[in-house]
């Protein structure tokens, strides 16, 4: 195309280019620069994350100066490039944004340790970013979506039109959506409210796990055999659940033993004392053994334990209650339930005996 332009137009075209090569060159390398500093507020592989939004934002930037060429025009239709620099530019400050808010969700979440063992207010700031980064990021994406459709006349005319007769039908989808809309307007209440965090533990469904994924239409939970529960965000809001750790991690673990009466109570303390602190799970807060009650058959003990999490205080109670098993297997076997029945000697033995044992007169002349 070069041979069919004059000096001045392709000086211009050479000189725009190389600038804008220059220009991404040079943001480029300031860009990876901050990010190999640990002070910067930008992350170490942003550069890489940015590199092709801003080429795009660049070439969209060249596209916008070659349309003032009239030279350049003769060969390339004016609208075709003003409407390809307006998307490249939405696509790219939309990508732009995307790699901006990631990156700063990132800088503030390195902050936080979700292995730590005390973890709750870390699991409540990831979950408020992760949520609200999914709604931010739908906004952005809708937003850009808008502006690209609304560059063309045509569907502008379109929009406007249907705008204005759909009245009625947009009464109707409004009706039809609602769930959706309830369903997603749960998961930006959860985002603010937090009746669940990320790695929450919750009993929901009669089943224990965690919270492994929040979206904003469905919440993932992890069950403990390695299923995954899939609940809409609206269950959170309108059901009710357990969540073992919405204030804190620790949590009060019980085992109840079932023994005969006989069984001496001070013994079975003062081993429940040695197993616990003869093992690293429990936390040395609680540690409790009462009679919670009694029937016609056995005595129930409550063994009352805490830990720092529920998988800890898990492992604690079935640790617990195989030790008292067989501490009371090996000592105390007597005192293991068992089921009584006592056999009382009747009065009237000695006369049946005696009857039976001398046959009456009138049964010998029966006989006879």
């Amino acid at each position: 195309m070069l041979d069919y332009l004059d000096s001045y137009t392709s000086n211009f075209l050479l000189i725009t280019l190389f600038a804008g090569i220059l220009i991404f060159g040079l943001i480029f390398y300031f860009v990876r620069k901050l990010g190999k500093s640990s002070k910067n507020i930008l992350p170490v592989n942003f550069a890489g994350k940015i590199r092709l939004p801003l080429a795009l934002f660049m070439l969209a930037l060249v596209t916008r100066i070659l349309k003032t060429n009239d030279k350049i025009l003769e060969f390339i239709d004016e609208e075709f490039l003003s409407h390809t620099s307006t998307l490249l530019f939405i696509l790219s400050i939309t990508w732009i944004l995307i790699v901006v808010l990631k990156a700063f969700k990132s800088n503030i979440l390195t902050k936080y340790d979700m292995n730590a063992s005390d973890n709750v207010h870390a699991r409540k700031i990831y979950t408020q970013f992760t949520v609200l980064e999914r709604v931010l990021m739908f906004l952005i994406i809708l937003f850009a979506v808008s502006i690209a459709l609304m560059s063309f006349d045509s569907i502008r005319a379109i929009g406007v039109s249907m705008l204005t007769s759909a009245g009625i039908a947009g009464i109707i989808i409004g009706f039809a959506a609602q769930k959706a809309l309830g369903t997603l307007m749960a998961g930006i209440q959860i985002a603010f409210t937090q009746p669940i965090r990320l790695d929450d533990v919750v009993v929901v469904e009669g089943e224990w796990g965690r919270i492994e994924e929040i979206y904003l239409t469905y919440v993932v939970v992890k069950i403990w055999d390695k299923r995954r529960l899939v609940l809409p965000t609206t269950y959170f809001i309108e059901q009710p659940f357990q969540n073992w750790t919405r204030n804190s991690s620790d949590i009060l673990g019980t085992v109840f033993i079932y023994t005969d009466y006989n069984v001496p109570f001070d013994a079975l303390r003062e081993e429940l004392t040695r197993i616990l602190e003869n093992t690293e799970l429990w936390d040395k807060e609680v540690n409790v053994l009462q009679v919670t009650d009694t029937n016609n058959e056995m005595v129930e003990t409550r063994a009352l334990m805490s830990a720092i999490d529920s998988p800890t205080a898990w492992d604690l109670r079935v640790h617990v209650r195989e030790k008292l098993v067989i501490f009371i297997q090996e000592n105390y076997p007597h005192s293991l339930p068992r089921t009584r029945i006592e056999m009382q000697e009747r009065k009237d033995s000695d006369k049946v005996e005696k009857a039976t044992k001398e046959p009456d007169k009138s049964d010998l002349l029966r006989d006879k």
